[in-house]
């Protein structure tokens, strides 16, 4: 644990987190039957299985004989974050995701609309206006988040 310095000591508290988590799903699973044993096992694996890597990552990154590989991945990490190119892509990307996250909300808010006209599904109405009204928060929250970085950066 000498080598622990070297990574931060959150990294250690959240895998630990995480672990717990999983563990009291796995346990409620375990103890209770209740209508939610499904989600409480994918919660409580997920829970585990990431805390578990971040663990491992803490543990392994913070022996005494990985500290100089250890500075090197963090210099590295620096380097691709400031990177002009790969911010403008990541920018872009995110861009094109949030359009694209749009576009299968409205298909599918007119698919739900068609299946429900034809009798087709049940409570279709309350699907469509559940996905309008992600669609508008989507849209009024990015023109918001835009005139604010606009005028953050002006």
């Amino acid at each position: 644990m000498k080598g622990a310095k070297n990574m931060k000591k959150s990294n250690l508290f959240v895998g630990i987190a995480y672990v717990l988590f999983g563990m009291v799903c796995l346990m409620t699973v375990i103890l209770l039957d209740t209508k939610l044993d499904g989600i409480l096992c994918g919660l409580g694996g997920a829970g585990i299985g990431s805390g578990g890597m971040i663990l491992y990552k803490y543990f392994y990154w913070s022996s005494p004989q990985r500290k100089k590989e250890y500075q090197e991945k963090l210099k590295q990490e620096q380097i691709e974050l400031h990177d002009e190119l790969k911010e403008k892509l990541r920018d872009k990307s995110g861009r094109y995701a949030y359009l694209l996250g749009m576009m299968v909300a409205l298909i599918f808010c007119f698919v739900v609309a068609v299946l429900d006209s034809l009798e087709i599904i049940e409570h279709g109405t309350i699907v469509v206006g559940c996905l309008s009204g992600y669609l508008i928060l989507q849209y009024v929250a990015g023109g918001m988040i835009y005139r604010y970085l606009l005028k953050k950066y002006e």
